[in-house]
């Protein structure tokens, strides 16, 4: 009889933990994995043949969190989380301590600190400062620039407008982000300073590219058709002045000899002719739309993931290998309106992206970076289980009113749910909602005409060449540094792996004084 009792014991005791997954044995099992990754961790100090650098815009702490929880489960990984490299990025402007995509893009692609607003100058220059802007030393080149000076292939990826704030900074010497074309650019700049859709096409780097993608035809040429299913971006510039970018893109490289093609559709980029030399592919008026509504077919606009794809096997023809940048711009603006599970799902398709790079390419040769340029104000809060995902919500201890588990701190009036009845504030009790709706706006403290940047730290992941030069917290402008030295160009195409970056210390001294002096000229 003692000994039946005996085994009971112990079986009441295994039992639940057979049926619990995440048990004693799971946690040290999983932790001894961990450790000895960290303990095989190797270097890899080569120098980089090419590079590709993911940008997920406002993809901060908390969206990353939220939309692996989303799309894996607590205890999976985005694409970008197996990789064994990381750190952290400040992410302040010049001028402004919550930063825009423009400045952070300038620090990111540049090595610069940048004002708000402003696109591929330095600090010099303030927002809508025209004629200073054409000071060329207030100019500052971007890695693709160095890439370019190296002989190699260059291009970029994005789904919102190819003259939108991110990609701006690869090319153009803007003190406004929004002159994309003329149409919003102020009187006394117009017929002086050029706009960034013309600055793509026609000046240098941009004339160089051997891919860009994204959407953005109504800064290219006008008029253009609106629709629903392409409709026109109302917050963006609309051109008017009978422009056609698109065409003179194709004249330009017909009249100098060079092999090109330009692409409008997910059925013409799957039949991207990859022997070409040059390729512009244009697919929507505006940004590329949400992932979730996009048209999939032939006609309709190509995913993220497919653009990068053909992007990255036009570029590794070059024997002297690429500089690619892409975009997952989307995700910023989910934010931006107020809609984390577009966010979220844009993060998804993001790391589908980033999953197809990596897929491609020899890692021992490629050096891969995946950060964000700026965080945003969403939280993941209020304690809810583990069940209930991140769409869903929990209640206020204080009120008994539900609030959605994810929220923002500023939003627009859609994410405005307190009215005021009978002489008080009522919130809307969220737990009576659908807040899993692609188009629910999730609550917020404070209205404001859209959600707000948040100022926090990003993170920043590496794999490839060099990686491991993410190793702490850094400033922004770091990644623009690591990219020139993992592939030897620009400040370090001279390098001596030995001596580090310090044969470099003097040229950036005296490029700080040019700085000083130009400012206070």
């Amino acid at each position: 009889m003692a000994s039946l009792v005996k085994c009971a014991l112990i079986l009441s005791a295994i039992i639940p933990a057979l049926s619990y997954k995440e048990n004693q044995t799971y946690w040290r099992q999983k932790g001894a994995e961990e450790l000895n990754e960290a303990l095989n961790l190797k270097q890899r100090n080569g120098v980089a043949k090419n590079v590709i650098l993911f940008i997920g815009d406002g993809m901060g702490v908390q969206t990353i969190v939220a939309s692996r929880i989303y799309s894996k489960g607590e205890t999976g990984s985005l694409a970008w989380e197996k990789f064994k490299n990381m750190g952290a990025l400040k992410t302040y402007s010049a001028n402004k301590l919550v930063p825009d995509s423009c400045s952070t893009a300038t620090a990111l692609f540049c090595g610069i600190k940048a004002n708000h607003k402003t696109s591929g100058i330095d600090a010099s220059v303030d927002v809508n400062e025209c004629k200073r802007s054409l000071d060329k030393k207030t100019h500052v080149d971007s890695f693709a620039v160095w890439a370019l000076e190296a002989g190699k292939s260059t291009g970029f990826v994005t789904t919102t407008r190819v003259t939108h704030a991110t990609p701006s900074a690869l090319y153009a010497h803007t003190p406004n982000r929004g002159w994309e074309c003329e149409d919003k650019m102020s009187p006394d700049a117009k017929g002086v300073c050029t706009d960034i859709a013309k600055q793509l096409i026609n000046d240098y780097p941009g004339n160089k590219f051997n891919v860009i993608m994204g959407g953005g035809r109504q800064c290219l040429q006008s008029p253009v058709v609106d629709s629903p299913k392409d409709p026109v971006d109302t917050w963006g510039c609309r051109s008017k002045d009978g422009r056609n970018l698109i065409n003179d893109w194709q004249n330009n490289k017909k009249k100098a000899g060079q092999t090109y093609q330009f692409l409008s559709n997910t059925e013409e980029l799957n039949n991207t002719d990859i022997t070409k030399d040059y390729t512009l592919g244009v697919f929507a008026n505006g940004h590329i739309m949400y992932d979730y509504e996009r048209n999939k077919g032939p006609k309709g606009m190509p995913s993220l993931s497919l653009m990068t794809e053909k992007a990255i096997q036009l570029l590794q023809k070059n024997k002297k290998g690429y500089a690619l940048m892409v975009e997952g711009g989307m995700i910023d603006q989910a934010h931006h309106r107020g809609n984390a599970r577009i966010a979220l799902e844009e993060v998804v398709r993001f790391s589908e992206a980033i999953q197809k790079a990596v897929d491609m390419v020899d890692l021992s040769e490629t050096l891969i970076i995946v950060t964000s340029d700026h965080d945003h104000s969403m939280q993941l809060t209020g304690y809810p289980d583990r069940r209930d995902g991140v769409m869903g919500t929990t209640k206020s201890k204080i009120d008994n009113v539900g609030f959605s588990s994810l929220l923002y701190t500023t939003g627009g009036p859609n994410n405005y749910h307190f009215s005021v009845k009978n002489g008080s504030v009522v919130r809307e009790d969220a737990s009576k909602q659908n807040t899993s709706d692609w188009k629910y706006s999730q609550q917020s403290a404070i209205l404001n005409d859209e959600v707000t940047h948040s100022g926090s730290d990003v993170l920043v992941f590496a794999e490839g060449p060099m990686a491991h030069l993410f190793n702490s917290v850094h400033e922004q402008t770091h990644v623009a540094n690591v990219i020139a030295y993992a592939l030897k160009i620009g400040p370090y195409k001279n390098r001596d792996p030995s001596s580090g970056a310090t044969q470099y210390h003097c040229s950036y001294v005296l490029a700080a004084l040019m700085t000083l002096l130009i400012y206070f000229n």
